[in-house]
C-alpha cells in the first residue's frame, strides 16, 4: 500500500516539461477508453521528442502485455534502432505493473514519471519497488504523483462507467426474463 515514507522515497523532483509530456500520455490513454480499454496511456521521450506512444489494447489485441509502457517502448526501441533507451523518459497515467517495469529495467529506461499510483499492482513503490531493486543491473530514476489527480480520476470514471453498465446489463436481463 502507498504510505507517505515511500512516496518521498521512490519521488525525485519534476522537470520542467514533466507535465507537459504527462498531458500527452492521458491524451493517449483516451484513445485507450475509446475501444473500451482501461485507459492507460504512456509516451517516450528522447531529447523533447516523442518517440515512441501507446495504450492499453489487452483486450482488443487478446494479450495480456498489451499494455500502454510495452507499446511505446517497443515503439521507441525501433524509431532509434536500439532496444537500449538510455537517455528516455517513459510517462505514463498510472504507475507501472511488474511486467512492464521489468521491461524498463531491461530496456534501461533512463527516468520513469506516472501519474496516479496503482495500489495493487504498482512495481514503482506502491506493492513492490522494482524500478529501483538493489540486485538489479540498472535502476530508474522515478517521478511519481505528475498529475495524479487527472490519472486517478480517469481511471476512477471509467471503471465506475463500467460498473454502472454491467449493472445495467444484469437489470435489463432480469425485465427480460421476467418477461
Amino acid at each position: 500500500m502507498v504510505n507517505e515514507k515511500t512516496m518521498l522515497s521512490v519521488n525525485t523532483p519534476t522537470e520542467e516539461n514533466d507535465v507537459f509530456w504527462m498531458k500527452h500520455a492521458l491524451s493517449l490513454a483516451d484513445k485507450a477508453e475509446a475501444i473500451g480499454e482501461v485507459p492507460v496511456g504512456a509516451c517516450v521521450v528522447i531529447n523533447g521528442a516523442v518517440v515512441g506512444e501507446g495504450w492499453n489494447t489487452p483486450i482488443r489485441d487478446h494479450n495480456p502485455t498489451a499494455h500502454a509502457e510495452i507499446h511505446a517502448v517497443t515503439q521507441a526501441a525501433k524509431h532509434i534502432q536500439n532496444y537500449r533507451l538510455i537517455d528516455a523518459t517513459l510517462y505514463v497515467t498510472l504507475e507501472p505493473c511488474s511486467m512492464c517495469a521489468g521491461m524498463l529495467i531491461h530496456a534501461r529506461v533512463k527516468r520513469v514519471v506516472f501519474g496516479a499510483w496503482d495500489a495493487k499492482t504498482g512495481s514503482a513503490g506502491s506493492v513492490m519497488n522494482l524500478l529501483q531493486h538493489p540486485a538489479l543491473n540498472h535502476q530508474a530514476e522515478i517521478v511519481s504523483g505528475v498529475l495524479a489527480d487527472e490519472c486517478a480520476e480517469k481511471i476512477s470514471a471509467f471503471f465506475k462507467k463500467r460498473r454502472q453498465e454491467i449493472k445495467a446489463a444484469k437489470k435489463a436481463k432480469r425485465a427480460q426474463q421476467q418477461d
